[in-house]
């Protein structure tokens, strides 16, 4: 049966996404046009008109002619996909933000990155710049680190190998796989990750998983502030977000 250029270009437009994902999910050396060639063994030309209209639909993104990378739109589509607890997260933002006047954000992991599913609706206010899509560290957030909450040393090794922690995140960033273990074991005791400037100078978030019923961590609940509004609240503020991500668990474990 004859394909016609429409499937074939469908075809192929997916194999690019998959592989610009699949890489980006590894933690590996994201590429460019003549490197996806290769890879997909296509031609150069054909590659480059592909991923232009995969840009063009923000399913990729390139800066500055640099590498591929997964555009804001698959995300979107992605979450969007996820009807039932990640819509019930918004009436959960929501409250966060009426109880404690906070950003709150509800993420999950692929690989050693962090999606941002949704945000609550004070993420205009400034420095709130979070769009559902947008991608940060796994290893220098506090969603993140609550998303590898169960994650031993061992693992958090074999994850972050291939990570190049130079120049990424605040000043308090981890510039190790160990240095993310130490960080892990000062937060266990407490049951909330607290990351003070690790992403973003002045920035601090308090995070904790959400799990499903049978206790495999399916998103992360956080908040976002400055070192006043979270430094002496962190355990109310963490209760408050615990007793949130339980609703969700269950919800996410009755809707699976």
């Amino acid at each position: 049966m004859d394909v016609s250029p429409e499937a074939s270009s469908l075809a192929q437009g997916l194999r690019l996404i998959r592989l610009v994902t699949d890489r980006e999910k590894q933690g590996r050396q994201l590429l460019g046009v003549s490197q996806l060639a290769a890879e997909l063994d296509m031609e150069q030309s054909r590659v480059s008109r592909l991923a232009q209209e995969l840009c063009d639909l923000e399913l990729l993104e390139r800066v500055d002619r640099g590498p591929f990378r997964t555009g804001p739109r698959f995300f979107t589509l992605a979450a969007s996909l996820n009807a039932g607890w990640v819509q019930q997260s918004r009436a959960e933002l929501e409250e966060l933000v009426s109880s404690f006047g906070l950003r709150a954000r509800l993420s999950v992991r692929d690989g050693v990155r962090v999606l941002l599913l949704r945000s609550s609706s004070n993420n205009s206010v400034l420095g709130g710049f979070a769009k559902p899509g947008m991608v940060t560290p796994v290893w220098c957030t506090g969603a993140g680190r609550a998303l590898l909450w169960d994650h031993s040393p061992k693992d958090l090794e074999s994850l972050l190998r291939e990570v190049n922690f130079i120049g990424v995140g605040g000043p308090a960033a981890a510039h190790s796989a160990a240095e993310v273990a130490t960080l892990m074991d000062q937060n266990k005791p407490q049951g909330y990750v607290l990351a003070a400037e690790e992403f973003e100078h002045g920035v601090w978030e308090l995070a904790v998983p959400v799990r499903a019923a049978e206790g495999r961590i399916v998103a992360a609940l956080s908040v976002l502030g400055g070192r006043a509004d979270l430094e002496k609240a962190a355990p109310g503020i963490a209760a408050v977000l615990r007793s949130a991500s339980n609703r969700l668990g269950e919800a996410a474990t009755v809707q699976e």
